[in-house]
């Protein structure tokens, strides 16, 4: 069991959380939950142990397996030796005793700590360790060709299965995962799914991915108005229940406000007249009835409405017997597809496959290596690139960027679609430069609501966005008149707004009509 014990912390003078009580059971699965900010990779770090609160202490058992956010930390590292690192006692004492080995000579000091590494070796059962994270490896389907490899030469849902193994090395009593669905295919998140469903220590992970929170979690423990709070359920159940209580709480304060004002009224009329004693009996009541304080929530969900000004023709885009790959080498062929006006049309496929060269291809800024494409009357296609760490220029304000792209729209159009997407006020002049991986979504998808383009071509536009962003991205290009063409792994945006799956594997591509659960029957049967 992990306790939490009147626990608090800042950042650069805002509270993120205080005075937190909690508690994360073994045989539960918690979803740690919040919006970008709120501190979920901070609080996540204190659990761990590698930040200390302001105050408040964490009891935990002395076997952590941990997942970090950052994947490429052991790339370096052969496969088999990243599980072992996953003991940081063991690895230090082998490390360490390797380093005084190679040595021909040793000194009594060096003598007597080779006799404390064996024993710390042994007390952790260092002589076992390659054959037991071997069998680990075997399990996760790691194959043994693969142990003696780097992990860099990994593909990522089998990276993400060598680190889980790193975690689970030791038998750890305690699981704490930061972002692990991060870049993963469906097929791995799945895999991670059933994999996280059987294990029986205590669970906690952070994830902006509703439908995972929701196939996985028991719990949710959710950072909100300055505390955790938990909730019992999956991630949807928390949200219907966050919002009951909160309805209570206000309404309770409407009725509890009506009575103040009823009172005042009272008092103000017969204090100094013949009712003066039920005036100050009033008074009295008065001073008990103060509404609960309702502390401001840190959720700020974007408003995300794309428009277009011309709508283009019925017929958006035909494909014709399309092969996509780079340099004449050849990644799928075969592919025909017609795209209508309003529909939405999901890619899916597993990492590298060549989801952003079909997309790229259709674009034409990647030439195709056979096939036909035909854009239709009048379509004005806008693209969110999958990598757009170089799309914004420095050397910016948001707000004079934006304006570069539609002066036409005048200084208040474009104050209004920024604040749209939360860079109201002061958070519109804040350097290009500067911008989160979260806050450059949000400009990209700014100057695509700006520009109204009648067809988007998006690459993986959840990737840094909250459950929050997601889900208005989510509103938003289901109220979308347009066409929309949308590369992602998120399930839950693929279930709710495709009409139409294109499905990329090793080599082929096929089509779906509907969404998710469609795709899945019809992948089932075959």
């Amino acid at each position: 069991m992990i306790v939490v014990e009147n626990v608090s912390k800042s950042f650069g003078g805002k509270k993120l959380f205080e005075d937190v009580n909690t508690s994360f059971g073994p045989g539960k699965r918690f979803g740690l939950t919040g919006p970008n900010g709120a501190g979920k990779s901070t609080f996540m770090k204190i659990l761990i142990g590698d930040l200390d609160p302001d105050s408040g202490r964490v009891l935990r058992p002395k076997r952590l397996g941990i997942l970090r956010q950052d994947h490429s930390l052991f790339d370096h590292m052969r496969v088999i030796d990243v599980v072992i690192a996953g003991n940081p006692r063991l690895w230090q004492a082998m490390q360490r005793k390797e380093e005084l080995l190679l040595k021909s000579e040793h000194n009594d000091d060096e003598g007597m700590e080779l006799g404390e590494l064996e024993c710390v070796v042994a007390e952790e059962d260092g002589y076992a360790a390659e054959s037991d994270a071997a069998v680990l490896l075997d399990g996760l389907g790691i194959v043994q060709s693969s142990h003696e490899r780097p992990l860099s030469e990994l593909k990522g849902g089998f990276k993400l299965r060598v680190l889980l193994a790193q975690a689970l090395f030791g038998r750890p009593q305690a699981l704490l995962l930061d972002e692990p669905t991060n870049h993963l295919d469906l097929e791995s998140i799945e895999w991670l799914e059933d994999f996280l469903l059987s294990y029986d220590g205590v669970l906690v992970v952070i994830s902006h991915d509703r439908h995972f929170l929701n196939s996985v979690c028991t719990h949710i423990s959710d950072i909100d108005y300055e505390t955790i709070i938990q909730y019992t359920g999956n991630y949807d159940d928390m949200v219907r229940a966050k919002a009951q209580v909160r309805g209570q709480v206000e309404s309770g304060n409407a009725k509890k406000m009506e009575k103040i004002k009823q009172l005042q009224d009272f008092i103000q009329r017969f204090a100094a007249g013949t009712r003066s004693t039920q005036a100050a009996s009033r008074k009295k009541e008065l001073d008990r009835l103060r509404p609960d304080e309702i502390k401001r929530s840190n959720i700020q969900r974007p408003f995300i409405k794309f428009e277009f000004d011309k709508p283009g023709g019925r017929d958006v885009l035909e494909v014709h017997k399309l092969a996509c790959g780079h340099n004449g080498e050849r990644l799928f062929g075969g592919l025909h597809l017609s795209v209508s006006r309003g529909d939405k049309v999901a890619i899916i496929g597993r990492n590298g496959v060549g989801k952003t060269t079909l997309i790229e291809t259709l674009l034409g800024t990647t030439p195709p290596i056979a096939g036909n494409i035909k854009w239709g009357h009048e379509v004005d296609t806008g693209y969110f690139p999958q990598e757009h760490e170089g799309v914004i220029p420095p050397g910016h304000k948001i707000f004079d960027w934006m304006f570069e792209q539609k002066p036409i729209a005048g200084k208040e159009g474009v104050r209004s679609v920024l604040g749209r997407m939360l860079f109201s006020g002061e958070d519109g002049d804040k350097p290009t430069a500067t911008l989160s991986g979260g806050e450059r979504v949000r400009a990209l998808l700014s100057r695509l609501m700006l520009l109204r383009h009648n067809t988007l071509l998006l690459d993986e536009p959840t990737n840094h966005m909250d459950l929050e962003a997601i889900s208005s991205l989510r509103d938003g290009i289901q109220s979308f008149p347009g066409t929309c063409i949308f590369v992602t792994h998120d399930r839950d945006l693929i279930e709710t707004v495709a009409n139409k799956i294109v499905a990329v594997e090793e080599g082929k591509i096929d089509v779906y009509p509907g969404g998710w659960s469609e795709y899945r029957r019809a992948k089932q049967k075959a």
